[in-house]
C-alpha cells in the first residue's frame, strides 16, 4: 500500500483538478478516495462519507453494485476496446437497441461518446450538417439560454450561458441566440410563488415565439436542458415550457435538441425528463447515469429523418466526419446495459418517488433559515441559494467561498457536497435510503444554520 502521506503531497504536486483553483486546494485538507459501498465512499484513512453529490450527479444504484461489477468483469475477459470505425461490438449494438427501445419513439438512431459535454457538441454538428446536406446553408444559428450548461469544449460552451464560466472564452466560440433563463426571467416577471406555473409559460413563450418568427430561417437548432438549468443553481423550468418549445420548433422547421445528460436515468423522477411533458426531441444528449455512474459513456440519439440525410454514395461526402478512439466501448456499453436491468430488477423509479415526497418536505423547512434566499426543487435534484441577506435577496462576495464554508462542515459530519457557488447542491444516488436523506438534509440545515452564528 502507497504511502498516506506521499498521495496527499503527489495529490497537490502534480494533479491538476477540474474546476478547482489549485492554490486554494494546496492550502487546504483534501479527501483522497479508496473505495465505495452504496452510497457512501471512503477515503485513504477509511473515514466514511455520504456521497451527496452522486460522484457529480452519475452515480444511480450505489457504489460497488454486485451486477454492475459481474458485467464489468465478465466483459473485461472478453475485450476491453476495439473500434467502431467501420466496425462494431455486442455490448455496444445491444445497448443501442436498449436506448432506442427507452427513449421517445422519434429518436431510433445512436451515436456514442465519452461524456456529456462530447454528446453535446456531437448534436450541434449533427444539426448543423443535417441543415447543409439538405441544401439549406443560411441555417447555421442556434437559440440557447441564458445560464444554459452544456459542457466545456468548444462548441457547448459556445451554447452555454453561464459568465463565470464561459465569458474568458468569448473570443474563441461561435455566436448563438440567447433567451431569458426561464426560471429567472418567470421570477423576475411574476415572483418565485408563481414562477413554475402554466400561465408564466405562456407569459415567457410569447417573447420567444416573436424572436423565432423573425429568425427562423437561419437557425438550426433551439438548444436547451431538459426541465431545469442544473449548473446555473437548479433552476426548473416553469410547467410545459419545453412542450411550448416542442410547439415552436415544429411550425418553424428548427430542431430541437434537448441535453438530458444531468436528467436522464431517472434523476428527474421519470427515466428522462423529455418524458414528463410528453415532449420528443429531434436529437438527445445522454450521460452522468447512462453506466450508472461506472464509465465514462455518452449518447446522442437522432430521429429517422436526420439520419437519412447523411446517407448517399460514398463520393458525396455526406457522412459524418466525427468519432473518437472509445467511441462505443464495450466496457462501457456492458456496464451500461447492466444498469437498465437493475433499474427493471430493483425497480429504482417506483422507489424513487417517497423519496421525492421526502425531499419535497424535508427541504420546505429550509425557508425559516436567515441565510436561505431560495430552495428549487426538480424530481430528485435540488438546489438551496445561500444569500447575506434574504430581505433583499443580497449574496455573499465570491470570495468568501460560503458555500464551501457549509461544505466543509458537512464533510466534517460524514456527508461530501459540491455547492455551485453559494448554491448547496442536494444530489444523491438514486438508491439512497429514506433515513440516510433524512441524515443529509437534516444535517445540511443545521450547517447553513451555523452560518447565523
Amino acid at each position: 500500500m502507497l504511502n498516506r502521506k506521499y498521495l496527499e503531497e503527489w495529490d497537490k504536486e502534480y494533479f491538476w483538478h477540474p474546476f478547482t483553483q489549485m492554490k486554494v486546494y494546496r492550502e487546504e485538507e483534501n479527501i483522497i478516495v479508496e473505495r465505495g459501498e452504496g452510497v457512501y465512499v471512503y477515503d485513504i484513512y477509511g473515514r466514511k462519507f455520504l456521497d451527496g453529490v452522486s460522484s457529480l450527479w452519475c452515480n444511480v444504484h450505489g457504489h460497488n453494485h454486485p451486477k454492475l461489477n459481474k458485467a464489468l468483469k465478465e466483459q473485461v475477459d472478453k475485450i476491453a476496446h476495439f473500434t467502431t470505425l467501420g466496425a462494431s461490438n455486442v455490448p455496444a449494438v445491444v445497448f443501442a437497441k436498449n436506448l432506442v427501445d427507452i427513449t421517445p419513439p422519434k429518436l431510433t438512431k445512436v451515436f456514442y461518446s465519452e461524456d456529456g459535454a462530447e454528446a453535446m457538441e456531437i448534436a450541434i454538428k449533427i444539426a448543423y450538417h443535417y441543415w447543409h446536406n439538405k441544401g439549406e446553408k443560411q441555417r447555421t444559428k442556434f437559440v440557447t439560454l441564458s445560464e444554459a450548461y452544456h459542457g466545456d469544449t468548444i462548441g457547448s460552451v459556445s451554447v452555454g450561458g453561464i459568465s463565470i464560466f464561459h465569458e474568458k472564452y468569448r473570443p474563441l466560440l461561435f455566436d448563438v441566440y440567447k433567451m431569458p433563463s426561464p426560471y429567472l426571467e418567470a421570477v423576475k416577471k411574476v415572483g418565485r410563488e408563481k414562477a413554475l406555473e402554466y400561465d408564466t409559460t405562456k407569459l415567457l413563450i410569447e417573447e420567444v415565439e416573436e424572436f423565432i418568427f423573425k429568425n427562423h430561417q437561419e437557425i438550426a437548432g433551439f438548444v436547451l436542458e431538459a426541465g431545469v438549468q442544473g449548473a446555473a443553481g437548479i433552476l426548473p423550468f416553469p410547467k410545459g415550457y419545453m412542450k411550448e418549445i416542442r410547439r415552436i420548433c415544429d411550425e418553424y422547421n428548427i430542431l430541437m435538441i434537448v441535453d438530458e445528460v444531468a436528467t436522464g436515468f431517472g434523476r428527474s423522477g421519470s427515466m428522462f425528463a423529455c418524458q414528463k411533458e410528453g415532449v420528443e426531441p429531434d436529437i438527445m444528449a445522454l450521460g452522468k447515469g447512462i453506466t450508472g455512474g461506472y464509465l465514462p459513456l455518452a449518447a446522442t440519439l437522432v430521429t429517422e429523418e436526420i439520419f437519412n440525410e447523411f446517407l448517399g454514395e460514398f463520393g458525396e461526402a455526406k457522412h459524418f466526419y466525427h468519432g473518437h478512439t472509445y467511441t462505443g466501448n464495450p466496457l462501457a456499453c456492458s456496464v451500461a446495459i447492466a444498469n437498465l436491468e437493475v433499474f427493471e430488477e430493483e425497480q429504482t423509479l417506483k422507489k424513487l418517488q417517497p423519496k421525492i415526497k421526502l425531499l419535497t418536505q424535508k427541504l420546505s423547512q429550509m425557508w425559516e433559515l436567515k441565510h436561505v434566499g431560495d430552495v428549487r426543487q426538480y424530481g430528485f435534484m435540488a438546489g438551496i441559494e445561500l444569500v447575506k441577506d434574504k430581505k433583499t435577496g443580497e449574496p455573499f462576495p465570491y470570495g468568501e467561498r460560503t458555500g464551501f464554508k457549509v461544505a466543509k462542515m458537512m464533510i466534517e459530519k460524514g456527508i461530501w457536497v459540491r455547492p455551485l457557488g453559494d448554491v448547496m447542491v442536494v444530489m444523491p444516488p438514486l438508491a439512497i435510503k429514506e433515513s440516510e436523506l433524512e441524515f443529509f438534509l437534516d444535517t445540511l440545515k443545521e450547517c447553513i444554520k451555523q452560518l447565523e452564528e
